[in-house]
């Protein structure tokens, strides 16, 4: 007797589920502090909001010291939000890392008295530069960054 090996019927190629990546960029999730890589947002988008982040260098401008941190960030937002959404996410996390910043620094100058300021306002300018050029980086990759220890005064 004659043993037919029978062939296997051709199974439909299925990607591996970790090289998916969510395509809805729309939706935005208030618990995730990352979510992934958009590809719909087109190159002058991840540009401008680099440039929301990057902005909060304006403090170190000696015309406006301080609050230049805040009005950088502030006047790109208000003129880039309405181009894309994803200007206008990250340009209110820019601002809000910007206002929360600027009040840890004003407490801990104020902590100076006790001793404990002087470390404090080293902390928080160190904080300022890592976690803004953390974020210009990942925005201009096409993440939805948001930044630790920020209030969200702009939602």
């Amino acid at each position: 007797m004659e043993q037919k090996e029978e062939m296997p019927e051709p199974v439909e190629k299925i990607e591996s589920e970790a090289a998916v990546e969510p395509e809805i960029c729309s939706e935005r999730s208030g618990t995730v502090p990352e979510s992934p890589r958009c590809k719909e947002i087109n190159k002058d988008a991840l540009m401008w909001a680099m440039f929301c982040h990057l902005a909060g260098l304006c403090a170190l401008i000696p015309i406006v010291p301080v609050v230049g941190g805040v009005l950088g960030p502030l006047i790109i937002w208000q003129l880039k939000k309405d181009v894309n959404p994803f200007i206008d996410e990250q340009g209110k996390e820019a601002v809000n890392f910007q206002i929360s910043i600027l009040m840890y620094f004003i407490a801990s100058i104020f902590l100076c008295i006790v001793c404990v300021g002087a470390f404090l306002v080293a902390a928080t300018i160190f904080v300022f530069f890592i976690f803004m050029l953390i974020a210009a980086v990942k925005a201009n990759n096409g993440y939805h960054y948001r930044y630790p220890l920020t209030i969200r005064f702009i939602k």
